[in-house]
């Protein structure tokens, strides 16, 4: 198939624009380069730069004739989000939007969107099944909320193939594609930044929670069991069908053991300081992956957090300087 990335010189993008290349997709990147790297486009894809706004300029790109879309491209800092409503917004709806409609002008047929878990807010069960409450709790969530609602209808409408893949949190690298953000948010690599000396030390917010440890629990999934998901999810809708799925381990890791797998992987200590709770974080957040499991066949290959963390600190200690 000839197959559209939108983000694809991301973290998940590239990995996944990896994974389509070797599994002999023609593939072409879409991205703007405001927080992807050129360098993290594959060998064998073609990358093509320019923004989701530009309605004139997705049209002209989707008719080169694509057999679908792989749709990455999103700001995604939820603090910043809460500073900049609008921003998001228009970047993540309004983007997809003209996505959609540029989708249905060329007649490309399929669509599969990275959604987020950030959907669903504070949850009342855990783990979370898709049929959880969605109730989002900064702009970020709503953005991809409203996009997940935006795709639902279009996909009805005009007989769109769409799945929506709500992830929870991202982990590890796959070969020479790995996660380089500025700033960085995620607890993994901020542990290893500790570990590699390039941070004084880690933050644990909150030691109170009613956890086994005290520490704020969460779902780790690997970077290539996830991109993996996305490929078993490009042919499984149908026509006017919009699937929304889980992604995620299953089990949760708190903050404190992924410190401390960090340091048996690294082999040096890291620093941590305890800190107060941040407004909006709940005790546990854990996926419930069963519809996926049981609907196409996929499950985590690499679920242990001692491969994500080893994955990760192999990829930095290989670009020091991240991907610049």
């Amino acid at each position: 198939m000839k197959l559209l990335v939108t983000g694809g010189a991301g973290y998940v993008g590239s990995v996944v624009a990896s994974q389509l290349v070797e599994a002999g997709h023609e593939t072409v990147v879409l991205d703007d380069l405001s927080k992807g790297h050129a360098n993290a486009v594959p060998e064998g894809a073609l990358l093509v730069e320019g923004s989701l706004l530009d309605e004139g300029f997705l049209r002209e790109t989707l008719s080169g004739g694509f057999d679908g879309v792989l749709h990455f491209a999103a700001l995604s800092l939820v603090a910043e989000s809460v500073e900049q409503p609008e921003r998001y917004y228009r970047n993540n709806v309004v983007g997809t939007l003209n996505l959609l409609e540029a989708m249905v002008e060329t007649g490309v047929r399929r669509l599969v969107f990275s959604s987020t878990a950030a959907v669903y807010g504070e949850p009342e069960e855990v783990p979370i099944p898709e049929t959880a409450p969605t109730r989002p709790t900064n702009p970020y969530g709503s953005s991809k909320l409203a996009v997940d609602g935006l795709i639902r209808d279009v996909a009805r409408a005009r007989g769109l193939c769409a799945t929506s893949l709500r992830y929870f949190n991202v982990a590890g690298a796959s070969g020479r594609f790995g996660e380089d953000h500025e700033p960085e948010t995620h607890l993994i690599p901020i542990v290893l930044q500790a570990a590699a000396g390039t941070r004084e030390s880690v933050k644990i917010f909150g030691t109170d929670y009613p956890t086994r440890d005290g520490t704020a629990v969460r779902d780790y999934i690997h970077i290539e069991d996830l991109g993996r998901a996305h490929l078993l999810a490009l042919e499984a809708s149908e026509p006017g069908e919009h699937r929304v799925y889980n992604l995620g381990n299953g089990s949760g890791f708190s903050v404190l053991q992924v410190i401390e797998v960090a340091r048996k992987v690294a082999g040096v200590d890291i620093r941590a300081k305890e800190a107060p709770r941040r407004t909006g974080d709940p005790p546990e957040l854990v996926a419930s992956s069963d519809k996926i499991k049981t609907e196409l066949g996929w499950k985590p290959e690499k679920p242990s957090l001692e491969a994500m963390i080893s994955d990760a600190w192999a990829w930095m200690q290989d670009h020091p300087g991240g991907y610049e």
